[in-house]
């Protein structure tokens, strides 16, 4: 079940940390090598010390270059960082919730991640939101004419083989269009296929290439409505729910062992333009190198007026 991200470069670490045999057979450390040198960068953090743990799911692209923008700036700040990689949300919740994950910054509320906040929701702590615009959506290429509705898409299931192409089974996006927009809109005749984000990414690059017509499941703030011209289907019913955010979550008793960091983490915002920026500079101009594409942002960008 390992498997290596489909990202470029090697996000910088600290230690290894020593996760339970449960976590680790899902879990995917980076490698290491050379970290960018953000030396002329002032992240506007107070020196600090200790092992942090940075939990990331790869294909979560908002919460990858989040997640690398606080890699570097807790490595400038004295922190020991160990960003590590999960194949399932579920895992990285449980590793939240266990301590052996230190922080996760992609938790998306107050619907997608409902599920592990109930579960887990005792052994978290909720720091504070960074983007208060984030939706699920089900997108199609602009050129597909007559679809324009997810009321529509189960008479249309001819025009798309029959298939729904979404990502990772354990995703809050999966149990989303599952369990209330498939019902909610009688769509019996697709059938919702998950593997990854990389491989929806990966057809969906190949229809539009094509001109061929394909849905999928998606989320916005994406780089993909940046690269591709889409459109989302309209879902009168709002079985995706409304706008949501995106938050950063912590295991229990980080604010009281971490107290400035956690009050910077509280203050941590990103602008929808922000954002996209940063992934367009990241998984285009740097082609998925990671650590370099967020040193260049961080180059031409102040970082302490995120926290301000």
């Amino acid at each position: 079940m390992r498997r290596r991200s489909i990202m470029k470069g090697a996000w910088a670490t600290g230690a290894a940390v020593a996760l339970p045999a449960a976590l680790t057979a899902c879990a995917v450390e980076d490698e290491g090598g050379d970290a960018p040198d953000t030396s002329d960068v002032d992240f506007g953090l107070a020196e600090g010390e200790g092992e942090i743990v940075l939990g990331v799911i790869p294909g979560w692209d908002e919460g990858i270059v989040a997640t690398e923008l606080w890699n570097q700036a807790l490595t400038s700040a004295g922190y020991t960082v160990t960003v590590q990689e999960f194949a399932e949300a579920g895992l990285l919740f449980e590793g939240l919730s266990s301590g052996d994950v230190t922080v996760f910054l992609d938790g998306w509320l107050p619907v997608t991640h409902a599920t592990y906040l109930e579960t887990y929701g005792d052994q978290l702590e909720q720091i504070g939101e960074w983007n208060s615009n984030a939706a699920l959506t089900v997108a199609v290429p602009s050129y597909v004419d007559g679809v324009n509705s997810l009321a529509e898409l189960n008479d249309n299931a001819e025009l798309f083989g029959g298939e729904i192409i979404g990502i990772e089974p354990s995703a809050g996006l999966t149990e989303a269009v599952q369990t209330a927009t498939i019902p909610t809109y009688g769509i019996t005749d697709l059938e919702l296929k998950t593997s990854s984000t990389a491989t929806m990414l990966s057809e969906l690059d190949s229809a539009i290439a094509a001109e061929k017509p394909i849905v999928v499941t998606l989320w916005q703030p994406h780089w993909a409505y940046a690269k591709y011209d889409l459109k989302n289907l309209e879902d009168p019913e709002k079985s995706l729910g409304d706008v949501e955010t995106i938050n950063t979550l912590a295991t229990q008793g980080f604010s009281a062992q971490f107290p400035d960091l956690a009050e910077a983490l509280g203050k941590f915002t990103l602008s929808d333009d922000q954002l996209a920026d940063l992934e367009n500079i990241v998984f285009t101009d740097h082609e998925g190198d990671v650590p370099g594409g967020v040193a260049a942002w961080l180059a031409d960008n102040d970082f302490s007026s995120l926290i301000a």
